[in-house]
């Protein structure tokens, strides 16, 4: 059953009790979205057109914010993210993150949500977005990406997410000089992306993390 959680920011997460986990930090869904992702990530990365790939939709925050931040504004973006167990519209309906997206939140927000699956949507003027059904433990990934978000449950909650044969799907797919970011900094997570041909940087992590995790592809 999923529940709806007020974070410490006033932003929305959701609490999976099959999982006994929240989709965002519960000390700010949108700080830590904003620092790891678009500060870290987005902020970052300066290829133009700029081809992202997130590893975890779920409720379309850190694609909400790409879409919105001054950082995303100034040039394409593709952006392709995957779910496996993609939410219900009942529930995206009931979260308010686009309260914290801007003026063009609400509109972003509900063209996210509304687009469909298996093919590039255009959101807005600069912003593309392509959602896929699929599973990163099992399914075959293609493409090429400057950038990934990856946003997957814990590595706690959800190994098989976080292995060796995962990694080297995101090593593949992630251009010679790409960047990678996450909220985890596990030692196991620094030495597999290692493995996989990335320079680990450690930075300091949103509010509640002591730090996070941003790679280079070699």
């Amino acid at each position: 059953m999923n529940q709806i959680i007020t974070t410490s920011d006033g932003s929305h997460t959701i609490f999976v009790s099959e999982l006994n986990e929240h989709y965002h930090s519960v000390h700010g869904a949108v700080q830590e979205s904003l620092l790891v992702y678009i500060k870290n990530g987005l902020g970052f990365c300066k290829a133009n057109p700029l081809n992202i790939f997130e590893v975890g939709f779920g409720t379309g925050l850190n694609a909400l914010l790409t879409a919105t931040s001054d950082f995303g504004k100034k040039r394409i973006i593709n952006y392709t993210s995957i779910e496996k167990t993609p939410l219900d519209i009942n529930v995206i309906n009931r979260l308010n993150h686009w309260n914290f997206a801007g003026s063009e939140g609400k509109k972003i927000f509900d063209s996210i949500h509304s687009a469909g699956w298996g093919s590039f949507e255009k959101i807005s003027e600069n912003f593309y977005l392509r959602k896929i059904k699929c599973d990163l433990v099992c399914d075959k990934i293609e493409g090429k990406f400057d950038l990934i978000y990856f946003d997957a449950f814990g590595p706690d909650k959800q190994p098989e997410m976080w292995n060796k044969s995962v990694f080297h799907k995101i090593s593949e797919i992630t251009i010679s000089s790409g960047i990678l970011v996450t909220y985890s900094a596990k030692g196991e997570v620094k030495r597999l992306l290692k493995e996989h041909e990335f320079k680990v940087n450690m930075l300091p992590g949103p509010p509640g993390k002591r730090e996070m995790i941003r790679a280079i592809k070699l």
